[in-house]
């Protein structure tokens, strides 16, 4: 049996390194041990960045064992503090803490990092692998998740009190991290906000991929991070001293702003030939570079993942007070109030009971109203039922239907206020919502221009990849906003993100479908984005009368993605079908109206959501969108993708122009007129 299969069973063991363990603590072998893992992992895969884990080793475990407040039996623990690898290629360091603390990870998974199937993939990945908070991705991106995890954190204090949540957010960022352009937005935002619970430590090892930092990099990150009210410490050349690793954090801890600790290490420490090399960064050390390496950290040269049983029992035993302070935690919530109780449940699950439905809006047939006004008129009408909900944009408050009514702003001084101003910065927006919504107990809304949406494209994704509840209000939604012209108005945005799986998109037809839009946003367990109009949309009788004998119950058509609008109730099969979302189904209700003229009988489908259809079973497919019947679609978007539902498509294959938006969408030939023709062509074989 191996050693370290004796230790995860706690059998009694004595350690090859014995005659070690009478000369040097059991610590200074627990960090020797994390290095041999950071060495071990990448060599055996083939594949992986060790450099790093090596040099932060020391740091890792005093944040494991004196700082974080965690509780390996009960990762989800809400009150637990949050911990952040930006630097996500550093993940064989996050892999060691959390197999030596206890989450339930093995020597064996150790042994398949990046192979299929796997919990330790290349990146950390939340929800795959027990202990990993967020999945990171992209350099930056964790810093900009951790000003939301932060922010939440502060909400929830604030509403709870400092006894029932009282959390910190720790985060170790890289050089590239503070490179990229999102860093800047997110740390503006958080100094601006004062997140004191928000710590930071940068890891300056001087190396990139590409090679020494000096070849793109002479930031002044101390300058900087003061400049934008942060509490920055200067560590310096304090690496492996942990207890003054220890001090420094405990100070950050005191701060009333977020911090920054800047730590000058040194990569691939103590690998005496590749250590502060670009090479120790982005790949395996060597065979002959690791066997030497552990010779001097004092660990058997030819043992791969060695960890004797003291070290695993000392990492095990570090995490003891943690579990009885999360029981005692437990506790506290119990002998709260019902009332207090019932918010805390609602806070933390995000979803309200059915009963909230019962405040969505409704609108009355024929009325004019952007579907962006709607949106704000149905986020105020269901808000005393959402008490997590917290709403914000990217200095388009007004524009894109976020603005709550009466509602606080939330600040440093506020922080129980529910109106987020994330200022003219969509990266750290798109962000900063992920990482509220995998921190619980808030219920994130953002809003920017549609043609934004590419500034937060990698936030996006992410929240994709780890279907996190976060619903964006993206306006502004085609050619029809008008005069800002072509640099504003979204042409590829739509069939852009139709392609990120998981993500569900709804471009409402009119108020009716906003609200219902709203409703799923809310209910569902994933990621939403509203494609809004900026002008103003009429309320369609289809949507506020729904048409006897077909499938246009609002309700029940919404949320299955498409549904029967109009046509679809004679005797006769329809002739043409009229494919449609947003602005342009009216369009289409108008334009098969003049078929009806030409004895040309149409179904007009809305047709809000792709994705939703696509989750409906084959008999409602086919039921909506007839295979014998011929199909239009009409989008002013490229029309990329529409053919897997229609034999042809009306929409855009150039950018827009600059005019009022009613002739924008007339130039190019949005027009119930022009629809009609191109009905008329496809049922006689011209179509062009």
């Amino acid at each position: 049996m191996d050693p370290h299969d004796r230790a995860e069973n706690a059998s009694p063991h004595t350690s090859s390194l014995d005659s070690h363990s009478n000369d040097r603590s059991v610590e200074d072998l627990g960090v020797a041990v994390i290095r041999g893992l950071a060495m071990d992992m990448p060599q055996r895969a083939h594949s992986g960045h060790p450099g790093t884990a090596m040099a932060l080793a020391p740091l890792a475990h005093v944040l494991f064992t004196r700082i974080l407040k965690h509780d390996p039996t009960d990762p989800k623990w809400p009150d637990r503090d949050r911990f952040v690898l930006s630097c996500g290629h550093a993940s064989v360091l996050l892999y060691s803490m959390l197999y030596l603390t206890g989450y339930g990870l093995t020597i064996d998974d150790l042994k398949r990092f990046r192979q299929i199937g796997s919990i330790t993939p290349g990146h950390p990945e939340s929800d795959l692998t027990p202990g990993v908070e967020v999945t990171t991705g992209p350099l930056g991106q964790g810093i900009g998740t951790s000003v939301g995890m932060a922010i939440a954190e502060r909400s929830l204090r604030s509403k709870m009190g400092d006894d029932l949540v009282n959390h910190y957010t720790y985060v170790i960022c890289s050089d590239g991290d503070l490179m990229e352009g999102i860093s800047h937005e997110a740390a503006s935002l958080a100094g601006h906000q004062q997140l004191g619970h928000l710590v930071c430590i940068y890891d300056d090892n001087h190396i990139t991929i590409d090679g020494s930092t000096d070849l793109a990099y002479s930031d002044n990150v101390a300058l900087r991070f003061q400049s934008y009210g942060w509490h920055v410490m200067a560590l310096g050349e304090i690496a492996e001293d942990r207890d003054a690793l220890e001090a420094a954090l405990r100070v950050a801890k005191e701060d009333e702003r977020p911090s920054m600790l800047i730590l000058r290490s040194h990569i691939g420490w103590p690998a005496p030939h590749k250590h502060d090399t670009s090479s120790a960064h982005g790949e395996p050390l060597g065979i002959d570079e690791v066997r030497d390496t552990k010779e001097i950290l004092g660990l058997p040269p030819d043992k791969e993942m060695f960890v004797p049983d003291e070290v695993l029992q000392f990492y095990r035993r570090s995490v003891g007070a943690n579990t009885r302070q999360r029981i005692a935690w437990e506790s506290q919530i119990a002998a709260q109030s019902s009332e207090t109780q019932d918010l805390w449940r609602v806070l933390q699950q995000g979803i309200p009971d059915a009963s909230w439905r019962g405040s969505l809006p409704t609108f009355e047939e024929g009325a004019k109203m952007a579907t962006r006004v709607a949106l704000k008129a149905c986020i105020n009408a269901t808000l005393p039922f959402l008490p997590g909900l917290m709403a914000g944009s990217a200095d388009l408050t007004g524009n894109t239907g976020v603005a709550l009514d009466d509602a606080t702003e939330v600040s440093a001084q506020k922080p129980s206020g529910r109106q987020m101003h994330f200022g003219i910065r969509e990266h750290a927006m798109g962000a900063a919502m992920l990482g509220a919504a995998r921190h619980g107990g808030v219920l994130p809304v953002g809003g920017t221009f549609f043609v934004f949406s590419d500034y937060m494209k990698p936030s996006v994704r992410l929240a994709a990849l780890t279907q996190s509840h976060v619903i964006y209000s993206w306006t502004h939604d085609s050619i029809g906003l008008g005069e800002d012209g072509p640099t504003h108005q979204p042409v590829e945005h739509l069939a852009a993100l139709r392609a990120v799986p998981g993500l569900i998109l709804i471009r409402p037809a009119d108020a009716n479908e906003c609200s219902q839009a709203w409703r799923i946003a809310v209910e569902h367990d994933g990621p939403v984005g509203l494609i809004l109009s900026r002008q103003a949309l009429e309320v369609l009788p289809g949507t506020a009368n729904p048409l006897a004998g077909t499938s246009s119950d609002i309700e029940s058509g919404v949320a299955r993605g498409a549904y029967v609008l109009a046509g679809g109730t004679g005797t006769e099969p329809d002739d043409i079908i009229l494919v449609a979302s947003g602005s342009e189904v009216a369009t289409c209700m108008h334009a098969r109206d003049l078929l009806a003229e030409q004895n040309v009988a149409a179904r007009v489908v809305s047709f809000p959501s792709w994705e939703l259809f696509e989750d409906q079973d084959a008999s409602y497919r086919s039921q909506v969108l007839p295979s014998s019947t011929p199909k239009l679609a009409v989008e002013a978007a490229s029309t990329l993708g529409w053919d897997r539902y229609t034999d042809a498509v009306f929409g855009m294959t150039t950018f827009g122009a600059s005019g009022p938006g009613d002739e924008v969408m007339a130039h190019f030939g949005f027009t119930p007129h022009n629809i009609a023709g191109k009905a008329v062509e496809l049922l006689s074989g011209t179509y062009s």
